[in-house]
């Protein structure tokens, strides 16, 4: 059965509009490269307890080749039933979707048998292809699902598209939310001004993916200048793959955010945070060498602090990047303070229990 916006819980519609702290879920993988399902819990457990207001499974951060190996169905599986056995408390369940029209249809008909309110429609497939391809793409796989758009940067797969390409994707009447993280301010203003020209800014909710700006994408304010008149935007939520780790201290840095956009009054400290938390992921994502490990970077993260048992990819020729480990060294030595490390020593084994 096909699932519409006006059929979400109220609470989860509200969350998502509001905007909140979605942590793109990694994969826990055994030495043999097979799915460690108590880790992989695990980590869906310290999510809801850092905070977090959604999960977002089978994304680019739980890597797309689960696909490949029959784990996609599983993966999604294991943490929407984990989820609502730890917590009662609304959470926001997005699933990524992936390949031609046909596959991405599937795993939306997938998702939303699962429990899942929205997929994340990764759009790497169709390189090649028209906007207009595109565009139709994209109404064909929300017709089974409410959908977040993805702008994934050029570097890891993704697409350039146009502003009229984001204009025409957010009148799409089942878009709730669109995820921007092109790492390129350029593109990301793109996005903005595409769903202020479709005139959706009440109903397509803005989430940064850039990875690279999280402070400043969450507590400044975009205005674009639509017909002669200035239309305000802002960016109420975040999508990330960098939210996968240290997400207890990611959740206190949101609500910061939040509570000093909406005073209207941003500090110099919480501005300057923004090069500090970017210096962080330049580590984790692997920024010397092309974002080669910027998937094992963040395992090494998890796999210190005993969440994981090693930084192991589906692909074997995945991992760390040349002194990755030494860069990743450096930043938790120097921001120490950014990380929940006190946090996750806590209740450590509660959650692998």
């Amino acid at each position: 059965m096909s699932l519409h916006r006006s059929r979400l819980d109220p609470d989860i519609l509200r969350l998502l509009a509001e905007g909140t702290v979605i942590p793109a879920h990694p994969l826990a993988l055994t030495e043999a490269r097979t799915l460690d399902t108590r880790r992989q819990r695990a980590l869906t457990r310290y999510y809801v307890d850092a905070g977090a207001g959604g999960l977002a499974v089978g994304v680019h951060t739980t890597q797309f080749a689960i696909r490949d190996v029959g784990l996609y169905e599983p993966v999604l599986r294991l943490a929407a039933e984990t989820a609502r056995a730890w917590t009662e408390r609304p959470l926001v369940m997005i699933a990524g979707l992936a390949g031609d029209t046909a596959q991405a249809v599937a795993e939306a008909r997938t998702a939303v048998a699962l429990g899942y309110h929205a997929g994340l429609l990764s759009l790497a497939a169709l390189k090649g292809r028209d906007e207009d391809a595109i565009v139709a793409h994209c109404e064909a796989v929300a017709a089974e699902i409410p959908l977040v758009g993805f702008y994934l940067q050029v570097a890891v797969g993704g697409l350039r598209l146009s502003a009229d390409f984001w204009r025409r994707f957010a009148a799409i009447d089942n878009v709730v939310a669109i995820k921007m993280a092109p790492f390129d301010r350029y593109r990301t203003l793109d996005v903005i001004r595409g769903v202020a020209e479709a005139g959706a800014l009440d109903r397509v909710t803005l989430y940064t993916g850039n990875d690279d700006h999280i402070v400043l994408d969450l507590v400044l304010p975009f205005d674009v200048r639509i017909g002669g008149r200035t239309v305000r935007a802002t960016i109420k939520g975040g999508l990330l793959g960098h939210w996968s780790v240290w997400t207890a201290s990611a959740v206190a840095l949101f609500e910061r955010c939040r509570a000093a956009r909406a005073a209207g009054t941003v500090d110099a400290d919480l501005l300057a945070l923004d090069s500090r938390v970017t210096d962080c992921n330049a580590a984790f994502f692997d920024v010397a060498n092309a974002f080669h490990g910027c998937i094992a970077g963040c395992h090494e993260v998890l796999r210190r602090q005993g969440l994981l048992a090693g930084t192991w990819c589906l692909d074997p020729g995945e991992g760390l990047g040349p002194g990755q480990a030494d860069a990743i060294d450096r930043v938790l030595r120097e921001h120490a303070d950014l990380s929940d490390d006190a946090f996750v020593r806590a209740n450590l084994e509660r959650w692998l229990a």
